[in-house]
């Protein structure tokens, strides 16, 4: 494997980043996740748009300009012979001293992956989840953004050890205010009379690739589209639930905290969302090769 670090293509082997590094010490960084389809990279320029913008958030200056990263990030692709897969795409603050302040990681570091990635099994996208919710509850927005994709993912991760030990998949977090924010990895749609909804940003979700493609879909698709506070209850009395994500892609909910949803199988909304999603996926996107 090829990984792309800080100019160079390198081996997988020779991959490394300092122990003093702010990103591994301190979280101190931003990422994005982007998927790769038949050759191109999906929705490429949007998430390098949004590495930026949340880079900037923490002020974190780049040396390099988004129309370079997207090249990068290409050539990282084409160097590891893959048609379809995943990208990782890291900056961190960079090697620093011991401490917090930032002003002492004079250069920041940047590495890409090209690889693959599977979250869940493949029978779940015919069957869907079920779910549960979780204690571990988001951030407030006043004290960590959630536009601001961070390498600082504790939060998410405590709330996935949660759903493991209840054995689900995936779990719902809610903010202080007790309203839906997002799942561990993703964003969360219902469908209910017919209307699409999803929480708002303001209420604690990142303000996902997928869930704006997802949104677009709708407006093609003549479904009625709402952002909007949502309570456990919402999802316990909707129609259909699904998720989507950039490694997830869009994946049907049939269950949360033991109580079926809808019919408890995944409805037509959900499959309409899942087919346009994958014949926009295939067809479109920033050739690599």
């Amino acid at each position: 494997m090829k990984i792309w670090l800080d100019g160079k293509l390198v081996n997988e082997s020779e991959a490394k980043v300092s122990v003093f590094d702010h990103g591994l010490l301190y979280g101190d960084g931003v990422f994005e996740g982007i998927r790769f389809y038949n050759g191109r990279i999906f929705r490429l320029e949007e998430h390098i748009r949004r590495l930026f913008d949340s880079a900037k958030a923490i002020l974190l200056n780049t040396p390099w300009t988004q129309e370079e990263v997207c090249k990068y990030t290409c050539e990282t692709v084409a160097a590891n012979g893959l048609t379809d897969g995943y990208i990782r795409l890291v900056i961190t603050r960079g090697a620093g001293e011991l401490g917090l302040n930032p002003y002492l990681c004079p250069v920041p570091s940047m590495f890409i992956i090209a690889s693959t990635i599977k979250l869940y099994p493949d029978e779940t996208y015919q069957n869907g989840l079920a779910i549960i919710t979780c204690a571990t509850r988001r951030p407030a927005p006043a004290a960590l953004m959630p536009q601001v994709k961070s390498l600082n993912y504790l939060n998410n991760i405590m709330a996935k050890v949660e759903a493991i030990q209840a054995n689900a998949l995936e779990a719902v977090m809610l903010n202080e205010q007790g309203y839906v924010a997002e799942c561990t990895g993703d964003n969360l749609f219902l469908i209910k009379n017919g209307i699409l909804l999803t929480p708002l940003i303001s209420d604690g979700a990142l303000d996902g690739i997928t869930r704006g493609v997802i949104i677009e879909l709708a407006e093609k698709l003549g479904v009625p589209f709402k952002e909007c506070s949502l309570t456990r209850y919402d999802i316990y009395t909707a129609d259909e639930c699904f998720l989507t994500g950039t490694a997830a892609e869009v994946i049907p909910v049939v269950a949360l905290d033991r109580r079926p949803i809808g019919t408890g199988k995944p409805g037509p909304f959900t499959a309409r969302f899942l087919k346009a999603f994958h014949e926009l996926a295939l067809s479109t996107g920033t050739p690599f090769a």
